[in-house]
């Protein structure tokens, strides 16, 4: 019997966020977060499989992208207030705790509700994303590493990063996609479907400000940038954006941390989705 996606749009933390829902409802809630640039579709490979395990699973269109709201300004995209945004969402289902995945910037979002809420979680998992702490670090003191994130300096200028990606049909984000994946793991529905989330109204803008916030507006110092709960690191070891070499510091930071390498690249929960599945299954259990 196919499992059914339900839709749904949740209030949390200020906004109004599109998300899609799968599993009992009484199931133990595992909460999906994609990254920059995609939308809840990014894990589309995954959420049947979770939910036919007995989870409850929310995959939320995350503040700004495709169907969810797009509030206005930089500051409407901290580190700290989308992090509330997911808190909101363990809120609005009902629940003190769940398990927590997020690859990319959705991963960023993760680490940061795993150092500041780590009674909200039950597991956290982190797909190709370094701890914010050893992010930082390594772009002010790396010089590869702030050669792979070049593009974010891009992204700090008004106006010019937008009209760049939008330029024949969304040309850049197809291209960073497809270019730094395997050949094949993005078929041309899928792209149609991301170039439909990057033409909703404000999203390009809103996408490009989580960057724009991230050098500019960094959130409050937590007490301690350590990570209580049981955490669970997976890496590609091909990604062209992020250095593998920022993985160990990352788990060092966690008092229960565990890092698995993959062969695959930025994409790899798009590339190996069994792999990733069974490893996150295992986990969460």
């Amino acid at each position: 019997m196919p499992i059914e996606l339900r839709h749904r749009v949740i209030s949390t933390n200020g906004v109004r966020l599109h998300a899609v829902e799968a599993g009992p409802p009484e199931g133990r809630l595992l909460i999906l977060l994609h990254g920059f640039p995609e939308f809840w579709y990014g894990w589309h490979r995954h959420i049947e499989a979770f939910a036919a395990a007995g989870y409850r699973v929310l995959v939320p269109d995350q503040r700004g992208y495709n169907l969810s709201d797009k509030p206005r300004g930089v500051a409407s995209y901290r580190l700290d207030r989308l992090a509330g945004d997911v808190v909101g969402l363990i809120d609005d289902a009902g629940r003190e705790r769940a398990c927590l995945a997020g690859h990319d910037w959705g991963g960023a979002v993760a680490w940061w509700v795993g150092v500041n809420f780590p009674r909200r979680l039950d597991r956290l998992a982190l797909l190709n994303i370094p701890h914010p702490y050893v992010m930082r670090r390594h772009l002010l003191h790396d010089r590869a590493q702030r050669r792979r994130s070049r593009y974010i300096f891009f992204f700090q200028l008004p106006w010019l990063p937008e009209i760049y990606l939008r330029r024949n049909d969304w040309a850049y984000g197809t291209r960073a996609l497809t270019v730094t994946s395997r050949p094949g793991t993005f078929s041309e529905s899928d792209l149609a479907l991301y170039r439909q989330a990057w033409s909703q109204p404000g999203a390009i803008s809103a996408m490009i400000h989580w960057y724009r916030a991230a050098l500019r507006l960094p959130p409050p110092r937590p007490a301690s940038p350590r990570v209580e709960v049981p955490t669970l690191l997976l890496w590609g070891t091909g990604d062209r954006f992020l250095g593998r070499e920022m993985a160990q510091p990352s788990i060092d930071l966690c008092d229960d941390g565990r890092l698995v390498f993959l062969d695959a690249t930025h994409w790899v929960h798009h590339e190996e989705p069994g792999e990733v599945q069974r490893r996150l299954a295992e986990f969460f259990a």
